[in-house]
């Protein structure tokens, strides 16, 4: 009996502690999740939802989850409960509910190769003034006056290398075309210059690590993006260094009409913020816009009327700047080019080059009777909207024409 005291005596707290949890339980909210499998522990779902597919497909992964649970579904992804998206109205419900019940969540990989101040990453009040400050140097007199001109000037860098008859990769020219653009409108770097080319090797290098498994490790390509992105930074903070001796000695460049110039007389942003923000626009700008021009090269030559209208369109131009005696194409040419822009809009739409996006849930939130609970990660994959048989006819045809109804 004396043995068992300790027992009785404890048994009041152990009765009182599982009542309390039987309690808090009870007032737990039950979400009405949507179906779905959380896969394994820790690994959840997603070695198979990266596994590489078409860009012009959602991919098997993702087509056997809705063909069994329909287009919204739970997972566990980057691990992360999930909540993902393959559903029109839900995408942009997530989207137009930017900052209010949902906001930017990238996995945290992301943010240790681009850094912290990467407009990527970034949220709130931060992300929006990184926004501003982007936006205000790409205005639209800029781009009407400026851009617009470097863009043809490199445009015909990259065309006067070819040769008749040669063999050339579709996806290395229009990464070096990108490349040189973005590196001369941001620290006003020059196409073929020692620097440019050292640069430029730096980025593929830190590019591979970007899209890579994020295994810090010596050999693997993450732990090399790593290296690449402290070379790249180093390289700009020199660029900065230079520019704010000659602010302070007055030896103001004004060929130097780049991001870099612009910052630094315009904002309050600290070093590391500016370095942030430039790697991240060169990224941005680099990556989405050569994966674009490789894919409008590969949907082009399966269209050939699509090739005659905007080779007939683009004519027309040419043949009104000779009469008028200009050799530089304006904004007027550029909103002259409805065709272009319709081949422009199909080939982001068949293409897919941003597949999905990665949100998170501010609050708890409920859409068509399913609910997302706060702190859960949501996907909204734009690619299964982009090649949903019943928004758009034929989905995996190229047709440029399905984008003529529309005002732009």
């Amino acid at each position: 009996m004396p043995d068992s005291e300790p027992i009785f005596l404890l048994l009041p707290s152990i009765l009182s502690l599982i009542l309390f949890f039987i309690l808090i339980k009870r007032k737990q909210r039950r979400y009405n999740l949507p179906p779905g499998n959380m896969g394994w522990p820790f690994l959840g779902e997603s070695i198979g939802y990266l596994r590489p597919y078409s860009a012009t497909s959602v991919g098997e992964f993702m087509h056997q989850h809705i063909s069994r649970y329909g287009n919204i579904y739970k997972s566990n992804l980057f691990g992360e409960k999930t909540i993902v998206s393959a559903d029109a109205g839900l995408n942009k419900f997530i989207l137009q509910n930017e900052g209010r019940l949902f906001e930017c969540s990238y996995p945290r990989s992301i943010g240790g190769i681009l850094g912290k101040w990467s407009m990527l990453v970034l949220v709130g009040d931060m992300h929006r003034d990184m926004r501003i400050i982007s936006l205000n140097f790409l205005s639209n007199a800029r781009l009407r006056t400026h851009l617009l001109r470097e863009v043809e000037k490199h445009t015909l860098l990259v065309l006067n290398t070819w040769k008749e008859k040669c063999i050339f990769s579709a996806q290395d020219e229009a990464k070096k075309f990108t490349f040189n653009l973005m590196a001369k409108n941001i620290m006003s770097m020059d196409p073929g210059h020692p620097e440019t080319e050292q640069l430029k090797k730096e980025y593929v290098t830190f590019m591979k690590g970007v899209v890579s498994a994020p295994l810090n490790l010596p050999g693997t390509a993450y732990r090399k993006a790593l290296q690449s992105r402290s070379t790249i930074l180093k390289f700009i903070e020199k660029k900065m260094e230079v520019r704010i001796r000659k602010m302070k000695e007055g030896k103001e460049n004004l060929e130097e009409d780049d991001l870099l110039e612009w910052v630094l007389k315009h904002s309050n942003l600290s070093t590391e913020q500016i370095l942030d923000l430039i790697l991240s626009l060169l990224f941005a700008g680099h990556e989405t816009s050569s994966v674009a021009i490789t894919l409008a090269i590969y949907f082009l030559p399966g269209c050939p009327l699509a090739i005659q209208q905007l080779r007939e369109e683009h004519l027309e131009i040419a043949r009104a700047k000779n009469q008028s005696g200009e050799t530089e194409l304006n904004w007027d040419d550029y909103k002259k080019m409805e065709f272009t822009q319709c081949v422009i809009n199909e080939t982001l739409r068949l293409g897919n080059v941003v597949r999905f996006l990665h949100r998170k849930a501010l609050k708890d939130v409920r859409y068509k009777g399913y609910d997302i609970p706060c702190g859960w990660k949501v996907l909204p994959v734009i690619a299964a909207v982009h090649l949903d048989p019943c928004l758009f006819d034929r989905p995996q045809l190229f047709n440029p024409w399905r984008w003529q109804k529309f005002n732009f």
